[in-house]
C-alpha cells in the first residue's frame, strides 16, 4: 500500500497562498477514499457517500453538506446563519427554519434516538456541534 500525499495550493484575495495536504491511500491500482470515521458512522469523502452500520444512508446534497461541515471540525459550534452561509453558499435569506429542517432530517437517519442524539447536538440559544468523541476520526 501507497500513501499519496496531494498538496491544494488556494490563493485568497490578497494573494496570500495557503497549502492544504490531502492525503489517501493507493492500493494495487485502486484509489482508495479518504474517510471520516466517528463510532460507526461513516462518511466517504471521495464519493460523498455516509454509512451507518455498514448501511447506506440516503441523504439529500444539503444534509450531507451540513453533516460534512459539522463533522469536519467536531467540537466547533456553528450558529444557523453561519450553517445557511456556508452551505447554500449565500446569505441567509431569514429562515433558519430550513437548517433545522435538514438537522432535524439528517438526525432521523444517522441517529438511533433522534430526541438524544449523539452525532449532532443542539447547544442552546448558539447553534449545533458534532460530537467527535464517538471514536477514530
Amino acid at each position: 500500500m501507497k500513501k499519496i500525499e496531494i498538496i491544494e495550493r488556494i490563493t485568497d484575495a490578497n494573494g496570500s497562498i495557503s497549502e492544504n495536504i490531502l492525503t489517501s491511500w493507493e492500493h494495487k491500482n485502486q484509489f482508495i477514499p479518504e474517510i471520516i470515521r466517528f463510532g460507526e458512522l461513516k462518511i466517504y469523502l471521495q464519493e460523498q457517500i455516509v454509512k451507518k452500520n455498514d448501511s447506506d444512508v440516503h441523504l439529500s446534497k444539503y444534509e450531507y453538506d451540513i453533516l460534512l461541515l459539522l463533522a469536519k471540525s467536531p467540537g466547533r459550534i456553528f450558529g444557523k446563519e453561519m450553517v445557511y452561509d456556508l452551505v447554500w453558499n449565500e446569505p441567509y435569506s431569514g429562515d433558519y427554519n430550513v437548517v433545522m429542517r435538514h438537522i432535524c432530517n439528517i438526525r432521523e437517519k444517522i441517529e438511533d434516538n433522534p430526541g438524544q442524539p449523539l452525532y449532532i447536538q443542539t447547544v442552546r440559544g448558539v447553534g449545533y456541534r458534532f460530537n467527535g468523541n464517538l471514536g477514530s476520526k
